[in-house]
């Protein structure tokens, strides 16, 4: 589907949600509000951003308050070394991508990852509706089994918390999602962003707290530049080193959420000017 406006949100655990909200608030202040998009794609953090944002329940500001203060509410988890070997592994074992989504799903099905039902009632929490938005919201996520890609929106006939579950269910961290009797891990496995799900629309802002790719998972630069290549004017935005610092050693940390925050809103003035440019092109 083209169209005009696309906001994509990539993926990047707590420390993507903050610095997300952080940003989009910083280029509102001053003067670019991409809440207008006409299409908004969200990746694991960025699905709860996206979720939030195209709610029409919260302003940019309302988003980057709520992730300030202490989160002593909320348990932290962690992408330990040996969960990153055992990634690296599916990838040395992988002859293409999508073998490597195979791979990694294996392994979200066979870890003792917490109960579903708990980790949905968490994202059930975080959002503020629950119900799909009208303007066009897409959430990726991946089947665990088959390895292909999962897009979710208002006509797929899935909830939005499920969607947003599914997208947030990162591999050997938390348990893979069950929706219409198939298993679905973080979308964040076949790609940092799904920019690509952005095809055909004219101007399009990425926001992408995972600047890393690889052969088998196309980096946020990658998929911007054959954006581009089809004709598309595009920003992407990655953390600053300041912001890369706030993120701390542990995305996954509910501490660090408002720090990044802090960090987004810090960065967003550098952006400004590009956004514009991009946004009333």
């Amino acid at each position: 589907m083209g169209g005009d406006t696309a906001l994509v949100l990539g993926g990047g655990g707590l420390t993507g949600v903050g610095w997300e909200s952080g940003i989009l608030y910083g280029l509102a202040r001053a003067g670019v509000d991409l809440t207008t998009a006409d299409l908004v794609v969200g990746t694991s953090a960025g699905s709860v951003v996206g979720a939030q944002l195209t709610s029409g329940l919260l302003t940019p500001q309302e988003l980057y308050e709520r992730q300030l203060g202490a989160a002593t509410a909320e348990s932290a988890a962690r992408l330990g070394a040996g969960l990153i070997a055992r990634y690296a592994m599916a990838m040395v074992r992988s002859r293409d991508a999508a073998a490597y989504r195979r791979h990694v799903g294996a392994l979200a099905l066979a870890a003792a990852a917490g109960e579903e039902a708990e980790r949905r009632k968490v994202l059930a929490e975080r959002l503020v509706s629950h119900e799909w938005p009208a303007r066009r919201f897409v959430v990726t996520a991946v089947d665990a089994l088959s390895g292909e890609p999962a897009d979710f929106d208002r006509d797929s006939g899935t909830g939005l918390v499920d969607a947003v579950s599914a997208s947030c269910a990162v591999p050997g961290v938390w348990p893979p999602v069950t929706i219409g009797g198939r298993r679905y891990i973080d979308g964040g496995t076949r790609s940092a962003t799904n920019a690509d799900l952005a095809a055909g629309y004219a101007r399009v802002v990425i926001l992408a707290p995972i600047a890393l790719g690889s052969k088998l998972v196309p980096s946020p630069a990658a998929q911007a530049a054959r954006l581009r290549e089809a004709g598309a004017r595009v920003l992407l935005i990655t953390p600053s080193a300041a912001a890369r610092k706030a993120f701390g050693r542990n995305v996954l940390d509910p501490a660090r959420r408002d720090p990044a925050a802090r960090a987004g809103l810090a960065q967003a003035p550098a952006h400004a000017a590009d956004a514009a440019a991009v946004w009333s092109a």
